[in-house]
């Protein structure tokens, strides 16, 4: 085929071409969109888990989520730091929010170069957020490292 052969010039193909372009781009920022707000995901939930666990009074579900250990029972001298009693006083009725009835997770906050994510939840509609840290490596939950120096407004 010669140049004086080409084929006739069809602006629907540019016109296909372009639109493609333009839905993946548009498809690409909702990607990065969805990424961006699910970031977290997975430590909300378990910390949404943990709070439905001590809600419901199931606290020896709640400490197998605390620990991301099912088996606890089987092994409770690894726990002896933050043993099942002291966990029971700490969530149950006599604890620091009293009997939880309702909660709702807030917010997540990753601070920058940590092994772990800030959870931020509202407990029994107090106005002072709770703040717990989940581990990314095995989902397991403790209380804010006091060398974590973030600041959460109520």
């Amino acid at each position: 085929m010669t140049i004086f052969q080409a084929k006739e010039y069809d602006p629907s193909v540019d016109k296909r071409r372009r639109l493609y372009w333009i839905a993946g781009l548009i498809a690409a920022i909702i990607v990065a969109l969805l990424v961006y707000h699910f970031w977290d995901w997975r430590e909300e939930h378990t910390v949404n888990k943990f709070l439905t666990a001590v809600e419901h009074k199931d606290f020896e579900k709640a400490y197998a989520i605390w620990n991301a250990d099912p088996n606890w029972k089987q092994h409770p001298q690894k726990y002896s730091g933050y043993n099942f009693g002291t966990f029971e006083l700490d969530w149950g009725p006599t604890g620091e929010y009293g009997e939880i009835r309702t909660h709702r997770v807030r917010e997540a906050i990753t601070p920058k170069n940590s092994s772990g994510v800030v959870v931020v939840s509202m407990i029994n509609d107090r106005r002072e957020p709770l703040a717990l840290w989940v581990e990314k490596k095995d989902q397991s939950i403790s209380f804010l490292p006091p060398t974590l120096n973030i600041r959460i407004e109520p």
